[in-house]
C-alpha cells in the first residue's frame, strides 16, 4: 500500500464533476477520482472545520465509530472495477480489526474527520496513478492557508447551484 495525501479538490472543466487529487506520498504520481457533489461538499466542510448546527453524514458515522470504541486505523483505495473505485475503511475496536467496504469519497471524508492515514493498493496507484505537475495547475490543500480553502469552497457552492438532476442521467 502506498501513503497519499489529499492534494485538491477541484471541478473538472469538462463535466462539471467534482475530482479528488491524492498525491502519493514521497513520489510523483497522482490518484484523480471523480466523486458526487455531496461528497466534495462534505470534505471541503472537513478541510474547512466547518461546524453544523447538526451532525452531517459523515460526522455522524464517525461519532458512531467513536462512540462504539473503535477508532479508524487507515482507510484504503483498493481496486478499480470498470469505473468504479472501492475502498475499504479499517477500524480497531480494541484488539479487533474490522474492514467495512466503503466508497473512496466516503472514505477520505472520514479520514479528513478521524485523522486516519489515507492508502491506495500498489497496483492501482501502478496501473492509474498519473504524473500531474499539480503546482501550476492545483493550489495545494494545506490546513492554514484560507485563501485556497474558501477558493475550494467557492468553487462548490457554484457548481452546487448550477447541477440539475438531469445532468446525472445515464
Amino acid at each position: 500500500m502506498v501513503e497519499v495525501i489529499l492534494r485538491a479538490v477541484r471541478v473538472d472543466v469538462g463535466s462539471s464533476t467534482p475530482l479528488l487529487l491524492l498525491e502519493e506520498v514521497g513520489g510523483d504520481r497522482v490518484l484523480p477520482i471523480f466523486i458526487g457533489a455531496p461528497e466534495a461538499a462534505s470534505i471541503a466542510y472537513a478541510l474547512n472545520r466547518v461546524e453544523t448546527p447538526r451532525p452531517m453524514s459523515h460526522d455522524l458515522l464517525a461519532n458512531v465509530i467513536s462512540a462504539l470504541d473503535g477508532r479508524i486505523f487507515s482507510v484504503e483505495i483498493t481496486e478499480l472495477v470498470g469505473n468504479t473505485f472501492f475502498a475499504t475503511l479499517r477500524i480497531l475496536k480494541g484488539a479487533e480489526e474490522i474492514t467495512i467496504s466503503a466508497r473512496p469519497s466516503d472514505a477520505v471524508a472520514l479520514a479528513l474527520r478521524s485523522g486516519a492515514p489515507i492508502l491506495v493498493s500498489d497496483e492501482l496507484i501502478e496501473e492509474q496513478g498519473k504524473i500531474i505537475d499539480l503546482s501550476e495547475s492545483y493550489e495545494d490543500v494545506e490546513e492554514d492557508d484560507e485563501v485556497d480553502e474558501a477558493e475550494l469552497v467557492a468553487e462548490l457552492r457554484e457548481f452546487l447551484d448550477s447541477v440539475n438532476p438531469e445532468d446525472f442521467e445515464l
